[in-house]
């Protein structure tokens, strides 16, 4: 259980697109690039405190990016929305369950939840299973926050085009990914922030994200202590965009480890 006034780290485990940069058969610039920083899997963070670890989103990469953060244990997931870059890593959960003996807590809308089990029919059916299956225990949200192992995480609705999708705060920190536009509803739920993540795809509008441009903006508005854009596309690297952005928003990148010394008492 995290003690008050404990630091909250956010470790990166994907800043890329539904594709991954580099982008299977394209030989562009930035798919071809050097820079570390330039690879990107699918969206995800992990969030931790005193021994506590919750993802955000379950990404097609999940195997590789638990690996490289050499994640031991999870203590539950949130997920932001149903589309497959955020889900389809379920299955490699599995080995969290090793030696566990609860169920892993997941929480997402009703309609997330219906998704998981469409898409992965066997975790949630009856009876026994000759091979292993992801043991977790579904529970829906909607405006309430929620708590997992003394963390409070306040959910953030957001337009992904024409559909939702939800953010999450959590202390003095807030992970937006996947969004074209924040509702006036959702910005007061923005307000203070020490760390805030914006969906940045591109410089070329698109209709279910973000641009660089209008996340430079909603970081004026909301006027965090430091912001970092995720979700990016292979139209930018890393370096051309870090040079082009105020010194207090930098493009997120895979295995990037950010603390958040001022956290909100959730109790």
């Amino acid at each position: 259980m995290p003690a008050a006034g404990e630091p909250i780290k956010i470790t990166v485990l994907g800043s890329g697109t539904s594709v991954g940069v580099p982008t299977i058969g394209c030989p562009c610039a930035v798919c071809a690039s050097t820079d570390p920083r330039d690879n990107r899997l699918r969206p995800s963070i992990l969030v931790s405190r005193g021994g506590v670890n919750v993802l955000i989103d379950t990404a097609p990469d999940l195997r590789q990016q638990a690996l490289r953060a050499r994640i031991s244990h999870i203590d539950g997931i949130l997920y932001t929305h149903a589309h497959a870059d955020h889900i389809l890593g379920l299955d490699d959960v599995r080995p969290f369950n090793y030696g566990r003996r609860d169920p892993i807590p997941v929480y997402g809308t009703p309609e997330t939840l219906e998704a998981l089990q469409r898409c992965f029919p066997y975790i949630f059916a009856s009876g026994r299973s000759e091979s292993s299956r992801p043991k977790i225990a579904c529970h829906s949200f909607d405006s309430a926050p929620i708590r997992i192992a003394g963390l409070e995480f306040l959910p953030v609705r957001l337009a992904h085009g024409s559909g939702v999708s939800h953010g999450f705060r959590f202390g003095r920190a807030a992970y937006l990914t996947d969004h074209s536009d924040i509702p006036e509803e959702s910005v007061p739920l923005l307000e203070g922030l020490d760390v805030l993540f914006l969906d940045a795809l591109r410089h070329t509008p698109h209709p279910t994200h973000s641009t660089v441009e209008r996340s430079v903006a909603w970081v004026e508005r909301l006027r965090p202590r430091r912001a970092f854009f995720t979700h990016i596309c292979h139209d930018l690297s890393h370096a051309e965009l870090e040079s082009s952005l105020p010194p207090h928003i930098r493009p997120a990148y895979d295995g990037l480890e950010i603390e958040v010394e001022e956290v909100e008492d959730a109790g």
